[in-house]
């Protein structure tokens, strides 16, 4: 049994274009008994006005940069973080999300300085608490080109070969992820054939590696991210009741 009673406010999703879909993180809260508030900014949906209704934001991915001011949606998106940030209420950011976090923390978001890229199935480095965090799944898909600098104040929860950080926390409620736990089977077959192109970037794998690695991690991936998203769920609850004045 939880040790916090339920919580029925929806969870505040943020996707990029409008065939885009939340995947698992969307599959996975419903299953924990979550609403889903989804925003699709990039086809001109609009972010609500505040936040005290939400009980969670996750922004996802895009072809577009994080450092894309020209765009409104952007803009509007790191004003979301700093208010996101300051309410403590849970933050995960993935891929473009924890660029844009990292960003909104004052840390650089750019370009491999090799051109290398990473789409595939890749394997992290957990530091600190990220080896409780990572302990039985370390090998997520990605899809990116650019990647986030560390921001001060952040612990950094996993890096990685040619991106040197891939995780980190800031606070006891803010994630930023490179990776994506949400891909189902039929997302990253879709991403392989309508970004085809993008598979000749140096450090891609190719279709076949992609179908491996869904062999190999995609049930491993699944029970991660349902025990990630179960505690990060609870980590404003949880600071909450430890700054609570103990009852008399």
């Amino acid at each position: 049994m939880s040790a916090f009673p339920p919580d029925d406010r929806p969870i505040l999703l943020v996707v990029h274009q409008q065939h885009s879909t939340p995947g698992r993180i969307g599959q996975t809260l419903e299953g924990l008994g979550r609403r889903l508030d989804i925003r699709r900014t990039g086809a001109g949906e609009a972010l609500p006005e505040g936040l005290d209704g939400h009980g969670g934001v996750v922004i996802f991915g895009g072809p577009m940069s994080a450092n894309d001011d020209h765009l409104p949606f952007i803009r509007q998106e790191l004003e979301l973080i700093g208010t996101a940030l300051q309410s403590g209420i849970p933050f995960l950011g993935v891929c473009l999300g924890g660029q844009l976090l990292a960003r909104a923390l004052g840390a650089p978001v750019r370009p491999h300085p090799d051109g290398w890229h990473e789409i595939g199935f890749y394997e992290l480095q957990p530091e600190g608490a990220g080896a409780a965090l990572f302990a039985e799944q370390s090998t997520f898909f990605q899809w990116h080109g650019e990647g986030f600098g560390l921001p001060a104040g952040a612990e950094r929860l996993a890096a990685g070969q040619h991106f040197e950080n891939q995780c980190f926390r800031y606070g006891t409620t803010a994630y930023a992820i490179q990776f994506h736990p949400e891909m189902t089977k039929e997302m990253i077959a879709l991403w392989g054939r309508e970004a085809a192109d993008q598979l000749l970037r140096p450090g891609a794998q190719s279709r076949e590696e992609h179908r491996r690695g869904i062999a190999r991690h995609h049930e491993g991936i699944g029970r991660w991210l349902h025990g990630f998203l179960q505690d990060w769920l609870a980590t404003d609850r949880r600071a909450a009741a430890a700054t609570r004045p103990a009852a008399e």
